[in-house]
C-alpha cells in the first residue's frame, strides 16, 4: 500500500478552533460539516491507498445489518468497503487522529466513547445509499458517527451529496454535503437520518463510528 509523504506528527494535531466548532455542533444540531481536521497530504495518501485497493479488487460489497442480521441489499446501499487494520503509514495516522478526536470529545461531552472503527468506501457511479440512522436509540453502540471525503477536484455535477435530514423528521432535509478532499463530517449516529445521494462520478471516503464498550464476557457486541 502507498505510503504517506508528509511526517505523521504534521497530521495528528488536532486545530483547536476546528475543535471548538465540532463540539459545539454535536451539541447544537447533532452533526458538524467542517474542512479542517484532517491534513491534505494525508487525504491524498488514503485516496492513493483506495485506489489502489480498488484496482487490485480489493473492496467488498457492503451489506446491511450486523452478524446473523447481515444481507447485501444493493437496492438500499451500493458502496464496497475495506476495513482499517493499521496495515498502511496512512491508516495508522489516521486512526492515531481519530483517537486524539476520540479523547477531546469525551473530555468535552462525557460520551464514553471506548474505541473507533472504520471503513474505506468506494461508491461507484449510480450508487447510492438510502436514507438511514447509524444506530438506533437504546441499542446505541456506535454514538458517533463520522466521514471523511477523499475524492479530490468533485465536479460540480458530480452528484454523490450526503443529504442529512432533521431528527425528529427524516423527509426534512437541512443541508447536503458535497463529497470534496478533505470534507469531514462528525455527527450523532442514533439521531441523525442521512442518504448518500446518487453519484455520477466514482467517490471515495472513510466511514466510521466511535463506539461505547458494550462488551459481554470480554466479546464487544454487536461484532463487526
Amino acid at each position: 500500500m502507498p505510503s504517506s509523504d508528509a511526517s505523521p506528527a504534521s497530521r495528528v494535531t488536532l486545530d483547536a478552533h476546528a475543535l471548538n466548532r465540532l463540539v459545539d455542533g454535536l451539541v447544537e444540531t447533532g452533526y458538524f460539516v467542517g474542512s479542517d481536521i484532517v491534513d491534505a497530504g494525508l487525504c491524498r495518501a488514503l485516496h492513493d491507498e483506495i485506489r489502489t485497493l480498488a484496482a487490485a479488487d480489493a473492496l467488498h460489497a457492503a451489506g446491511i445489518g450486523r452478524g446473523d442480521q447481515h444481507r447485501l441489499r444493493r437496492d438500499i446501499r451500493g458502496d464496497a468497503i475495506h476495513w482499517l487494520t493499521r496495515e498502511s503509514q496512512a491508516q495508522r495516522d489516521y486512526l492515531q487522529l481519530m483517537a486524539e478526536l476520540q479523547r477531546q470529545i469525551n473530555r468535552a461531552l462525557y460520551l464514553g466513547l471506548f474505541e473507533f472503527e472504520a471503513h474505506f468506501a468506494h461508491y461507484p457511479p449510480g450508487s447510492f445509499y438510502r436514507t438511514h440512522l447509524d444506530s438506533f436509540q437504546g441499542r446505541a453502540n456506535r454514538v458517533v458517527s463520522t466521514v471523511l471525503y477523499l475524492t479530490p477536484d468533485w465536479p460540480a455535477d458530480g452528484g454523490g451529496e450526503m443529504a442529512i435530514y432533521a431528527t425528529d423528521d427524516a423527509t426534512r432535509e437541512l443541508t447536503r454535503v458535497r463529497p470534496e478532499a478533505g470534507t469531514f463530517v462528525c455527527f450523532l449516529s442514533d439521531r441523525v437520518p442521512h442518504a448518500v445521494l446518487p453519484t455520477r462520478h466514482p467517490r471515495a471516503s472513510i466511514a466510521g463510528w466511535f463506539r461505547r464498550n458494550a462488551s459481554l464476557g470480554g466479546t464487544i457486541d454487536p461484532a463487526r
